[in-house]
């Protein structure tokens, strides 16, 4: 049988911490908590379980201090979680089922949930670096947004790990840090390009998040999954400064990258729904229904964009033209999926008023 250390870097967790070491009691061998500087209970509610806490200055350097957490390591795999970090008991069993099964990959990669939905489904999904192989000696990199470089023997789980956070994080770390790396004139690499840009975005600086990005995609340097994600969010930025063509081209740019994904079609779709050309909206929904989720390339994924969301719009879109059949033929694949969404039951309302149901 395999043995697991659970590696943890924690600061304010007191809301959330004994929720997710509840979840690993029974799978981790050893459970490594470094507080970064806590000024609430943290430390002592992680004292109530069998834990080996330590102490470290923080350094505004993610990894860092990641990276010390994991050096404390000494079970043959270590798994790292965030505090706001949960395990469902389905994908608890899986976890120790892999532990106790015969293969011993290098590098497991394990599906994130972000967000889920009230039917606990997600909504924002993409795969991990979440069990590594001490022996390997993996090193993250990266002051922010860190990462551990995929290598030798790789294996994709369908185990998940689930993000549930109870409440916000400082709002500017993340650009803080960007800055003060800049300002200390560091160069940023291609995956802290992208990400500085994104941050810029979040918090509504639109115009320099466009210049950034562009930065990002002209440097030829970045992983095809953040490019084709670049562009998507340049998009964004330029529909929110009321830029529709401009946003209209970003979009396109994706597909420079690899085949279109079903999020970006939805966004050319609702870009020409905002312009009241319905019919060029209904194309490019339809299309997104072709699409197959590419969860393994390690992308950002919003599933309902495979199925949910173009039903969705379709119907709105077929209504918009008066052809009721079809919206309504749309309105019920969509209600199949979840039938009891909010906006269903709206649009069930409505098809009633029409007296189509």
């Amino acid at each position: 049988m395999k043995t697991i250390s659970l590696a943890m870097i924690v600061k304010n967790e007191e809301a959330v911490l004994a929720r997710c070491l509840q979840c690993v009691t029974k799978i981790a061998d050893e459970i490594i908590i470094v507080d970064t500087g806590s000024d609430d209970e943290t430390c002592a509610i992680a004292q109530r379980f069998p834990v080996k806490l330590y102490h470290y200055d923080w350094q505004d350097d993610f990894a860092a201090a990641r990276n010390y957490a994991f050096s404390l390591a000494t079970m043959d795999y270590i798994l790292w979680l965030d505090g706001d970090d949960v395990i469902s008991e389905l994908d608890q069993q899986k976890l120790l089922d892999w532990k106790h099964s015969e293969i011993q990959p290098d590098m497991v990669m394990m599906k994130y949930h972000i967000g889920l939905d009230a039917q606990g489904q997600p909504l924002f999904s993409y795969y991990r670096e979440r069990l590594l192989k001490r022996s390997m000696q993996f090193q993250w990199v990266g002051a922010i947004h860190e990462a551990i470089t995929p290598q030798g023997e790789i294996q994709y789980s369908e185990i998940a790990i689930t993000h549930r956070k109870e409440k916000a994080n400082d709002p500017n770390r993340n650009l803080r840090i960007f800055e003060k790396l800049l300002d200390q004139g560091n160069v940023l690499s291609p995956r802290e390009q992208y990400y500085y840009a994104r941050e810029l975005y979040y918090h509504e600086r639109y115009e320099q998040a466009i210049h950034q990005f562009d930065v990002f995609l002209k440097g030829q340097q970045g992983w095809v999954e953040n490019c084709i994600d670049a562009c998507r969010l340049k998009g964004r930025c330029h529909q929110l400064l009321k830029q529709n063509e401009q946003a209209m081209s970003a979009l396109f740019e994706s597909f420079h990258y690899d085949v279109p994904r079903a999020e970006l079609l939805c966004d050319i779709g609702f870009l020409f729904y905002e312009q009241n050309a319905y019919h060029q909206a209904i194309y490019w929904y339809t299309r997104a229904l072709d699409c197959k989720m590419q969860e393994k390339n390690g992308g950002f994924v919003e599933p309902d964009a495979y199925a949910f969301l173009p039903y969705l719009q379709l119907s709105v879109c077929y209504d918009r033209i008066q052809d009721h059949p079809k919206a309504l033929y749309y309105h019920e694949q969509a209600k199949k999926l979840k039938p009891n969404h909010p906006l269903i039951k709206q649009n069930d309302a409505y098809f009633q008023s029409l007296s189509l149901q």
